[in-house]
C-alpha cells in the first residue's frame, strides 16, 4: 500500500489542524494504522493508531485527550484531528501501517507533512 500524508502547515498554540493520509494500491481496509512523528534532531515516536474496522484506537499519553485518530475504509483515507496543539507538537507527521502484534512499530511509513505549531 502507497501512502501520502497532507495538511500539515503552520498554528499558532492552542489551534488545531486535521491531517490526512490517502493510501493507494493494497486493500486499505485489511491494515492497521498508525501515525508517527519526529521532530528535528528527536527519534520518530508513536502517535495514534487504530484497528482495520475503527473500533480500537491507541494513543501516546503525550497527545491523549487531543488528538483523534479516525479512518473511512470506503474512501482508503485516514485522518488525524489535532486539537489544543503546543510547540512540543511541532515534527513531520507520517502515516503508516503497523505490526498486528506492536501497534507502535510501524511496518511500512509514508510521505509525511509537517506540522509547525508557535508559541
Amino acid at each position: 500500500v502507497q501512502l501520502q500524508a497532507s495538511g500539515g502547515g503552520v498554528v499558532q498554540a492552542g489551534g488545531s489542524l486535521r491531517l490526512h493520509c490517502a493510501a493507494s494500491g493494497r486493500t486499505f481496509s485489511n491494515y492497521v494504522m498508525g501515525w508517527f512523528r519526529q521532530a528535528p534532531g528527536k527519534e520518530r515516536e508513536f502517535v495514534a493508531a487504530i484497528s482495520w474496522s475503527g473500533s480500537t484506537k491507541r494513543y501516546a499519553d503525550s497527545v491523549k485527550g487531543r488528538f483523534t485518530i479516525s479512518r473511512d475504509n470506503a474512501k482508503n483515507t485516514l485522518y488525524l484531528q489535532m486539537s489544543s496543539l503546543k510547540p512540543d507538537d511541532t515534527a513531520s507527521y507520517y502515516c503508516a501501517t503497523v505490526q498486528d502484534t506492536n501497534w507502535s512499530s510501524p511496518l511500512y511509513l509514508g510521505q509525511g507533512t509537517l506540522v509547525t505549531v508557535s508559541s
